[in-house]
């Protein structure tokens, strides 16, 4: 098994250098490159995706797979970042991963996202407190009195 491609995380098939002339690609939003130097057009995998959807609506994974050749394991990584979102009336959906409900794009449903913030925003509120009370503001005793004190 290849080394890099268990630390280094999976990414899309980013045009880097224009086919056309070798000049480079700049990215120009929502999938989008173009060439700098000739002004030819590409996209990465997300665009490629997203043109596709435009054209046919309700395209399943499979058909985007046969169509354009990005892999329904792209296709769901997009899902799940919350980059596409499957069609409404759809028969495919996706499932939260705390509580299983059907949602149609991201990692969970609503009411377990609301609950992840809020306990983040609990521990992140706890450590903020830990900090605080290790920089004496919560400490007692006359420790800073001693110091301050001149003994004739």
């Amino acid at each position: 098994m290849d080394v890099e491609r268990l630390l280094m995380p999976e990414t899309y098939n980013i045009p880097r250098i224009c086919q056309k002339c070798g000049g480079v690609m700049i990215f120009k939003g929502l999938g989008e490159y173009r060439c700098e130097d000739c002004g030819e057009q590409a996209y990465d995998d997300y665009g490629k995706v997203r043109a596709y959807i435009e054209e046919h609506k309700g395209a399943t994974a499979a058909q985007i797979e046969d169509a354009i050749g990005v892999s329904q394991k792209t296709i769901r990584r997009l899902l799940r970042e919350g980059r596409l979102e499957v069609a409404e009336g759809s028969r495919m959906f996706l499932h939260c991963e705390l509580c299983d409900k059907p949602i149609r794009s991201g990692r969970f449903c609503p009411e377990c996202e609301v609950k992840m913030h809020r306990s983040m925003e609990a521990r992140d509120r706890e450590h903020a407190h830990k900090e605080l009370h290790g920089f004496s503001l919560g400490q007692k005793g006359d420790e800073g009195h001693k110091r301050f004190t001149r003994s004739l």
